[in-house]
């Protein structure tokens, strides 16, 4: 149960509507790098997700040899714009998730307390709180362009 509500939040079909990588579909680099009344980026949205998901995995396995793959901190600021960093982001966050996935497949049952099972039903809410974040920011993107 817990790596289908870790999936559903971040890329399979669910009951709540959008998942994080739905939310993420079909953005342009432009776009996700563009500021809406002071609020975060998509971009930075979804480096956020992405680093969380890092601690997650760091807390689970202890492996604290696999550093993030940006400046480790909770908003990294979005890089350049360019279609190849864009899609190499959504990589990394898939890959994290993977990784995370792996980790809580392997994790013997002994490891399944009310410590655990509570981080990663945190983690999956994170993703889906994420997912709507990105969701309000598309439809101000929307509309400051007068779509």
């Amino acid at each position: 149960m817990l790596l289908q509500a870790l999936d559903c939040a971040f890329d399979k079909q669910s009951w709540h509507g959008p998942n994080l990588m739905s939310a993420l579909r079909g953005v342009s680099p432009a776009d996700a790098c563009r500021a809406v009344a002071g609020r975060k980026t998509v971009w930075q949205q979804l480096l956020h997700a992405a680093y969380w998901k890092h601690r997650v995995l760091y807390k689970l396995s202890g492996d604290d040899a696999t550093p993030f793959p940006r400046r480790a901190v909770n908003w990294p600021p979005p890089p350049e714009p360019t279609a190849r960093q864009w899609r190499e982001d959504l990589e990394m966050l898939r890959d994290l998730h993977r990784r995370l996935r792996a980790c809580v497949a392997a994790l013997p049952p002994g490891r399944l307390d009310r410590k655990t099972t509570w981080l990663l039903h945190g983690a999956a809410a994170h993703d889906v709180y994420h997912a709507g974040q990105v969701k309000l920011l598309r439809r101000l993107l929307a509309g400051n362009r007068g779509d």
